[in-house]
């Protein structure tokens, strides 16, 4: 990375940020932070929105590294590309990943043109992913911290955006970067990392989707033996492999129900009880659609791993291309709740390839 780089640097208030700031000061670069004002909660019609408080965080902490701080504000744009995808995934009865998309449409698609036009060379974040050069292009590696590895959440990113970012902290365990954050005297040293939607803040999802999605109730049903057993708010609350909240008790056995498949004729959402043999809910295989590649494309058929949710562990895969854009996805084990408009990732060993979309 050269020592001359103009890089912005994505400050969100935290301190995986904050330490991605102080690691490219100390290394030299010409630097600025920059708050991402996306979303604000202006009706205030659900959850707890921190963004004053994030944006003052932030700036504090650019003022004790002495970098410049800016506030870029892309509300319209998320409400487009993000809050509108998420509420037509959940309003067509599926699950999408907002993160993934702010991540690709927001952070490395808006914000790093608007750096691009201002004069920067590159984008920086907090994410646990490490970029490795091969050559004329690079790769996306999993953070070297596996229990904060985040590159799950990059799956969607084309090389030009993998090109112009940067992931200071990509090498780093949790502990030893909270450990700088002190050395350093941050203001985020010891800020509790933030468990919401991206830059929506501390709202549960439910709580987000009853405030803008109306309740289309509809019957649950058996699906052993097509037993009504009870009504639901709305499809849209709900998610392949979902065991709470679904509002049946469990058997006198003690068994309880998980959510097996929606039936959008009747609104009907689909329970069984949780085992292996309840009906849909383990995969083996599975066809994918929009696939993107960060690097080279996957376009013969080979074995593969894939991360069917973030946090999951990596699992063999046969991939089998079908055209440019889709490909059918047989796994060696059966998978849990596979839930169409989720993302699997891609990878090779460490090596995030790319991901696609749950048919």
């Amino acid at each position: 990375m050269p020592a001359t780089e103009k890089i912005l640097v994505a400050l969100s208030g935290g301190v995986d940020s904050s330490v991605a700031a102080l690691l490219l000061k100390q290394q030299g670069h010409a630097l600025v932070g920059a708050y991402m004002k996306n979303w604000i909660n202006e009706d205030q019609i659900v959850g707890d929105c921190p963004w004053q408080r994030d944006i003052e965080d932030a700036r504090r902490v650019a003022e004790q590294i002495g970098i410049e701080f800016r506030v870029v504000n892309l509300m319209q744009e998320y409400r487009e590309r993000v809050v509108a995808y998420l509420l037509d995934g959940y309003a067509r009865g599926l699950t999408p990943n907002p993160d993934i998309m702010c991540n690709r449409e927001i952070k490395f698609g808006v914000f790093r043109a608007w750096a691009k036009e201002q004069g920067f060379a590159a984008v920086a974040t907090g994410h646990y992913a490490r970029r490795l050069a091969t050559g004329a292009t690079f790769d996306l590696l999993e953070g070297a911290d596996k229990n904060k590895d985040q590159s799950y959440f990059l799956a969607l990113l084309a090389q030009d955006q993998l090109r112009d970012a940067r992931f200071p902290i990509g090498h780093l365990p949790k502990p030893e970067l909270r450990r700088l954050a002190r050395a350093a005297g941050l203001a985020t040293a010891d800020k509790k990392d933030s468990q919401g939607i991206c830059f929506i803040g501390e709202v549960k999802m439910q709580d987000f989707l009853r405030a803008y999605v109306p309740d289309t109730p509809g019957p649950i049903i058996r699906a052993s033996d097509d037993r009504e057993l009870g009504t639901h708010r709305g499809l849209h609350f709900y998610t392949l492999g979902q065991r709470k909240g679904i509002g049946v008790p469990s058997n006198t056995d003690h068994e309880a129900y998980v959510v097996v498949g929606k039936r959008a004729a009747d609104r009907a959402l689909l329970v069984a009880f949780d085992h292996p043999a309840a009906p849909g809910l383990f995969q083996v295989e599975v066809r994918v659609h929009s696939l993107s590649w960060t690097n080279e494309p996957v376009t013969t058929p080979r074995p593969l791993e894939g991360r069917v949710r973030y946090r999951d562990p990596r699992v063999p895969l046969d991939f089998t291309p079908e055209d440019g854009r889709t490909a059918r996805v047989t796994f060696r084990h059966p998978q849990r709740g596979l839930a169409s408009g989720q993302i699997l990732a891609f990878y090779d060993g460490e090596r995030l390839l790319g991901g696609g979309v749950y048919a």
